[in-house]
C-alpha cells in the first residue's frame, strides 16, 4: 500500500478523509472526500511505469472529447517522490437502467464512426503493465503484425515459452491478416474493453475508463468485450443498428483475441500460453 499522504499534498486538495479501494493490479487507488468534492486517486511507482498516467489521461481525454460514451474528467496528473498519481472525477455507482445495454451499444458504434486516417497514435502507451506499441501504419495488417502480433510472440520465444513452430504459426497468421479482415478506415478504440473496465454510473449509463487506446480495427474492441465475458446480447445487437459489422464477424472475432491472450501469455503465462497458441494456429487453414 502506497502513503497516499504527499501526493494528497501535491494534489492541492483539502481532503478530510480518504479510503483505499480496488485499484487494479498494479495501482493502488483511494477515494478522497475532500471540500471541493469526492475524487477517485491512482498511484504507483514512477520509476516502473514511466509516464503511465499521463498517457492514461491522454486517452481519457481523447475519449471524452468525442461525446460518445461517459469517461471519467480527468483532474490532474503529477509526480510526488517515487510515486506518480492520477486524479479524477468520482463515479458514483448506480444500477443500470432497462436500456442499459442497448445505449451501451449504441455509444460504441458512435465512437468507432468518427473516422481516423491512420492505424496506431500519437504515442506509445500501455495496457495493463505491458508497453504498447503505436507506430503509424497506413494498414491494418501490418499494424496488427508489427505493434501487436509478433513483438509479443518474440518475448515469448526468447523466454522460451514459445517454439520454433508457434513462432512459423504466428507468421503464417499473420501473413493472413490482410485476407482475413474486412477492408474499414481506422476507429479509436478504447483498446481494454472487458467487463472490469466499465461501470454504470449513478444514472444507470455506461461509464468506459482504464483505457489502452489506438486507432485499430473497430473489431478489437469487439472481440475484447467477448473474451472475457460479461456483456448482454442485447449490447451487441445496439451495436449493429447504428454500425453493422461486416457478414462473418463473430468467427473473425478469434482474430482479435490473439492480441489479448498474448498480452496475458506475457504478463501472466499459465494457462494464457496455451489459449494463445491456439487462437495463432486457429487460422492457419482458414482460406
Amino acid at each position: 500500500m502506497y502513503q497516499p499522504k504527499a501526493i494528497i499534498e501535491d494534489c492541492g486538495l483539502q481532503v478530510q478523509r480518504f479510503e483505499q479501494v480496488h485499484g487494479g493490479d498494479i495501482n493502488s487507488a483511494y477515494c478522497l472526500h475532500t471540500h471541493e468534492g469526492i475524487f477517485f486517486l491512482k498511484v504507483n511507482q514512477a520509476g516502473f511505469y514511466p509516464d503511465m498516467f499521463l498517457k492514461e489521461a491522454a486517452g481519457l481525454s481523447e475519449l471524452k472529447k468525442t461525446r460518445t460514451v461517459s469517461i471519467p474528467e480527468v483532474i490532474k496528473t503529477g509526480i510526488a517522490g517515487e510515486q506518480q498519481y492520477l486524479l479524477l472525477e468520482w463515479i458514483e455507482r448506480g444500477q443500470p437502467d432497462k436500456q442499459f445495454w442497448e445505449h451501451f451499444g449504441h455509444q460504441l458504434a458512435r465512437l468507432h464512426q468518427q473516422p481516423q486516417t491512420y492505424f496506431g497514435w500519437t504515442t506509445d502507451n500501455y495496457i495493463g503493465r505491458l508497453k504498447q506499441s503505436n507506430k503509424r501504419h497506413g494498414n491494418w495488417d501490418e499494424f496488427y503484425t508489427e505493434c501487436r502480433i509478433m513483438p509479443l510472440v518474440e518475448i515469448l520465444y526468447n523466454k522460451q515459452l514459445f517454439t520454433r513452430a508457434d513462432l512459423n504459426a504466428a507468421g503464417h497468421f499473420c501473413n493472413q491478416l490482410d485476407s482475413l479482415f474486412p477492408v474499414e478506415h481506422p476507429s479509436l478504440l478504447h483498446g481494454d474493453l472487458w467487463s472490469g473496465n466499465y461501470s454504470v454510473s449513478a444514472g444507470g449509463q455506461p461509464v468506459i475508463f482504464d483505457p489502452a487506446i489506438y486507432y485499430g480495427h473497430r473489431e478489437m474492441d469487439l472481440g475484447m468485450t467477448q473474451l472475457f465475458g460479461g456483456f448482454d446480447p442485447r449490447f451487441y445487437k445496439a451495436y449493429q443498428e447504428v454500425y453493422p459489422l461486416e457478414p462473418g464477424w463473430e468467427k473473425r472475432l478469434k482474430l482479435t483475441e490473439a492480441y489479448p491472450l498474448l498480452v496475458h501469455a506475457v504478463l501472466f503465462g499459465g494457462f494464457y500460453i496455451g489459449r494463445a497458441r491456439e487462437v495463432l494456429r486457429y487460422f492457419n487453414d482458414w482460406t
